[in-house]
């Protein structure tokens, strides 16, 4: 019998070989996140510049692409819906994309803009109503920006569980819930691992 093809990869979320080279874009993404201060920030688990750091390797570890990744690692530089101190602006987005380039920016600024009361509850449908908390202005982002968003998310809010107990336990249920009305935009891997750091079981 003729084998069965094999189903093609989300371009989005699907690994990309990674050659041993250290991207310059984060090298200098790093240092610019010392110079505003990320080392100074306390965060669960250490420093702010901590955190990002491992958000961006989780990415990492489920499949993520550089611009996705360098994303990860720069979700707070606007600051977000539940992290208010901003390191920069969005009125000076130019300068951070002049340094990890247009499309990761613009990944980070969806992440930073969302009203999540607002946009989480329909953000997998087709006609998700985003509310970017910054302009008031509700529009449907691309595909590819709420698979972003998405995985953002699970990376952040897992760091999050898995170096603040208490956060575990009021949160767990919640971000659950949350995580399963999103999985049709999360990679497999990220959604298993939101059932294993949340529900503490195998998905």
């Amino acid at each position: 019998m003729p084998s069965r093809p094999e189903p093609e990869p989300d371009p989005d979320l699907a690994p990309v070989p990674e050659p041993a080279a250290v991207d310059p874009r984060e090298s200098a993404a790093r240092r610019l996140l010392r110079e505003l201060g990320a080392t100074e920030l306390e965060h669960p688990g250490g420093t702010l510049l901590a955190h990002l750091d491992r958000v961006a390797d989780q990415l990492t570890r489920w499949g993520a692409h550089r611009d996705l990744r360098l994303a990860g690692l720069c979700h707070a530089f606007y600051g977000t819906d539940g992290f208010a101190l901003a390191l920069l602006p969005p009125e000076r987005r130019d300068e951070l994309a002049a340094v990890i380039g247009t499309a990761a920016e613009e990944s980070v600024y969806c992440y930073a803009a969302c009203d999540r009361k607002a946009s989480y509850p329909t953000l997998a449908a087709p006609d998700a109503a985003f509310r970017d908390r910054f302009t008031g202005v509700v529009h449907t982002p691309a595909l590819h920006l709420r698979r972003h968003l998405a995985e953002i998310t699970a990376a952040n809010e897992l760091d999050l569980a898995r170096h603040d107990p208490a956060f575990h336990a009021r949160w767990s249920g919640p971000l659950l819930t949350l995580f399963t009305r999103l999985r049709p935009l999360l990679s497999e891997p990220a959604w298993q691992d939101c059932v294993r750091v949340l529900a503490g079981r195998q998905p």
